[in-house]
C-alpha cells in the first residue's frame, strides 16, 4: 500500500478522528491561510491601482505603466511572500512559489483566457519578449543544476533584472512613435478621477496589505504543509502558487474582454520575468538554498517545455480555445503529478 502522510492516512482510513485534525493544529492555519489570500488578493489590485495613477501623475510613458508599474505590482505577491518565506527559514515555499507560479501563469493563466476568447500575439512577442524571457529562464536553471543557490547566484539574478528594467524604461522615454503611444495611453488609461492623493493612499495601504496578509498565508501554508506531511516546496508549487498568479489572471481576463490581446499575453510574460529574477533573486540573497534534484527533473523541465511550446503556439500569431485547452491539460497533469508524489511518499 502506497505510504500516505499521517494526517492523510488519518483522514482516509479513519485510524484518527477527522474532527480532531480539525480541531486541533490544523483548524487555525486553515483559517488564517483563507483570510491571508483573500486580503492578499484584494490588496494586490489596490497596490496595483495606486501604482498606476500616481505613475500617471507622474508623467511616466504609458508603455513603462503596463510593463514596469502593472508587472510589478501583479508580482508583488510572490515578492512578498519568497522574501518574507526565505527570511523565516522556508526557501522551499519561496523557491516553489516564484517556478510554481510562472507555470501557472503559461498553462493555467494562458490557457484559461485562450479558452474564454482566441488571443492575438503581437510580432513583438515572438522577436523580442518571449526570446528574452527564454534566455532568462535558461540562466536561471544553469544556475540550479550545482544543486544549489548561492548569494552571489541570487545576486546575479537581481543584477540581470535590474538592467532589463533600465534598458526597457530608457527604450519606453526614447519612444518617439507617437501614434503608438497614444495606442498604449489609451490601453492602460485608467480612474481618471482618481487624486494623486487618493492614489498615494491606496498605494500606501496596498502595500501594508500586502506584507501583512502574506505574513498570513506563508505562515497558514507552512503549518498546513507541516501538519500533512507535505514539503514547503509542494504547498509553494501548487496553493500559494495558484493563489498568487490571481491578479495576473483577472488582469489577462479584463484585457482580453477589452481586446487588449498584448496586454494580456504580456501581463503573463512580464510577470515571469518578474518571478524569475526578482523572486528567486530575493529570497536567494536572503537565504542561500539547497535545491531539491525534482525541481529540475520536474519544475524546470515542465517549465522550460512549456516556454518552449509558446514559440510553436505563438507562430501563427493567434493562440486558440484549442491551443489553451492544450495549456490547460498541462496544467491538470502537471498538478496530478505533484498529487501523486505526495502521495508516494
Amino acid at each position: 500500500m502506497v505510504n500516505l502522510p499521517v494526517a492523510v492516512r488519518c483522514w482516509l482510513t479513519h485510524d484518527c478522528k477527522r474532527e480532531k485534525i480539525l480541531d486541533g493544529n490544523l483548524f487555525l492555519p486553515i483559517i488564517v491561510f483563507i483570510i491571508g489570500l483573500i486580503l492578499l488578493i484584494w490588496s494586490a489590485n489596490r497596490f496595483v491601482e495606486g501604482a498606476s495613477v500616481t505613475a500617471k501623475y507622474a508623467k511616466m510613458p504609458p508603455f513603462l505603466i503596463g510593463m514596469v508599474i502593472v508587472g510589478f505590482g501583479t508580482s508583488a505577491p510572490e515578492m512578498v511572500i519568497s522574501a518574507i518565506s526565505a527570511s523565516q527559514g522556508n526557501p522551499g515555499l519561496a523557491l516553489g512559489n516564484a517556478y510554481g507560479s510562472n507555470i501557472a501563469n503559461i498553462a493555467l493563466v494562458l490557457g484559461l483566457t485562450a479558452l474564454i476568447q482566441p488571443m492575438i500575439v503581437h510580432p513583438s512577442v515572438l522577436k523580442k519578449e518571449l526570446p528574452v524571457f527564454s534566455c532568462v529562464t535558461l540562466m536561471a536553471i544553469l544556475q540550479l543544476w550545482d544543486g544549489k543557490l548561492s548569494r552571489i547566484d541570487a545576486l546575479l539574478l537581481l543584477t540581470v533584472f535590474c538592467l532589463l528594467m533600465t534598458w526597457n524604461i530608457i527604450q519606453g522615454f526614447r519612444s518617439q512613435d507617437r501614434k503608438l503611444n497614444l495606442k498604449r495611453e489609451k490601453k492602460y488609461e485608467i480612474h481618471d478621477g482618481m487624486s494623486l492623493k487618493k492614489a498615494l493612499v491606496w498605494l500606501f495601504i496596498g502595500l501594508v496589505l500586502l506584507i501583512i496578509s502574506s505574513r498570513f498565508l506563508v505562515w497558514g501554508a507552512v503549518k498546513i504543509a507541516h501538519g500533512f506531511g507535505i514539503s514547503d516546496l509542494i504547498i509553494g508549487l501548487t496553493i500559494v502558487a495558484i493563489g498568487t498568479s490571481l491578479p495576473e489572471l483577472a488582469s489577462s481576463v479584463a484585457a482580453i474582454y477589452k481586446n487588449e490581446h498584448d496586454m494580456a499575453l504580456g501581463t503573463i510574460l512580464g510577470s515571469n520575468q518578474f518571478n524569475t529574477l526578482a523572486v528567486v533573486g530575493i529570497a536567494g540573497a536572503i537565504h542561500p538554498m539547497s535545491i531539491a534534484p525534482e525541481i529540475l527533473y520536474r519544475d524546470c523541465l515542465v517549465m522550460g517545455v512549456l516556454i518552449l511550446s509558446l514559440f510553436f503556439i505563438c507562430k501563427n500569431f493567434i493562440i486558440n480555445r484549442y491551443e489553451g485547452a492544450g495549456l490547460l491539460s498541462v496544467y491538470i497533469g502537471y498538478t496530478a503529478w505533484l498529487a501523486f508524489n505526495i502521495l508516494a511518499k
